[in-house]
């Protein structure tokens, strides 16, 4: 990687974030909130807000890094509260279910900006981010939510170089996505079984498993890590398994593929990526 390529990029983020002028900044203590948020530091010093979206679908160890992060730098930090439950659609798990959700996440997250006085909203998409199936994607461009970080070409790789760089403890993390996207789309979501997903990848990240998922298919968990993990996780497989029906999961397995982001896609049809992708819900999205 071009390490002369990431710090030009870099200068053109901070020139584009000096250009708003001020900026709330939607953080969740990610890789590349975090990169965005020093980086809205460097270019507006204290012309910067912190929202975090305190929701169900977020876990308590997340908001609390974030906060962390926060009081650390000195960087004014405002937790929202957001219950994804009160938008039409959501529980239902359609399709288009991350543009119903970030439509009203960022509309609050723009009001709050804009009774603080700040000029604009940004949030952390990068350039890599669009060859995925991103329906908020949508969503951010109807309210015309910036995205400086892909404005300025930065790629996954070059956030977290550039995190190296400066120091930040985000630049190893693994990538994070919010609970409810470890559910089948039109299985419903409710606030018990978000809790049951969060208690599972809690305990494998307490036992070391930084990099992994668990999906929730009905009352089964099925366990996403990395293949190179799967000798050493046989030794801890029975306090895994018996932590996650603890947690409230009758049934317990390994996938074999491995760790990926975005594995609830794979199963889509096109004409389910397009409704998605445009923001609609299919009134049957197995049709």
């Amino acid at each position: 990687m071009d390490e002369k390529t990431a710090r030009i990029k870099y200068g053109r983020l901070t020139e584009i974030l000096k250009e708003y002028g001020s900026a709330a900044v939607a953080f969740s203590g990610g890789v590349d909130s975090t990169l965005l948020l020093r980086a809205a530091a460097d270019a507006l010093g204290d012309r910067v807000l912190a929202v975090t979206a305190v929701s169900p679908s977020f876990p308590e160890r997340e908001r609390a890094e974030a906060a962390a992060y926060c009081a650390e730098t000195g960087i004014r930090q405002k937790e929202i509260r957001f219950d994804p439950f009160q938008t039409e659609g959501f529980a239902d798990n359609p399709v288009n279910r991350c543009y119903l959700c970030k439509r009203a996440l960022f509309t609050g997250l723009l009001e709050t900006g804009r009774q603080e006085g700040y000029a604009v909203c940004v949030e952390g998409t990068n350039a890599d981010d669009t060859a995925d199936f991103r329906p908020g994607l949508a969503a951010l461009r109807e309210l015309e939510i910036r995205s400086p970080l892909k404005e300025a070409g930065l790629t996954k790789g070059e956030i977290r170089l550039l995190s190296a760089e400066l120091g930040l403890s985000t630049r190893s993390k693994p990538s994070y996505a919010c609970l409810a996207t470890r559910f089948p789309y039109g299985e419903r979501i409710t606030p018990e079984r978000l809790k049951r997903v969060e208690e599972a990848e809690g305990l494998l990240q307490d036992l070391g498993y930084l990099k992994s998922r668990v999906r929730s298919h009905g009352d089964l968990a099925r366990i996403e890590i990395p293949p190179e993990r799967f000798e050493d996780f046989m030794r801890v497989r029975e306090r895994v398994a018996a932590g996650l029906r603890e947690a409230g999961f009758a049934y317990v397995s390994l996938d074999l593929t491995g760790y990926r982001t975005g594995s609830m896609n794979e199963t889509l049809s096109d004409r389910e990526r397009e409704a998605g992708l445009q923001g609609r819900t299919l009134r049957n999205s197995r049709d």
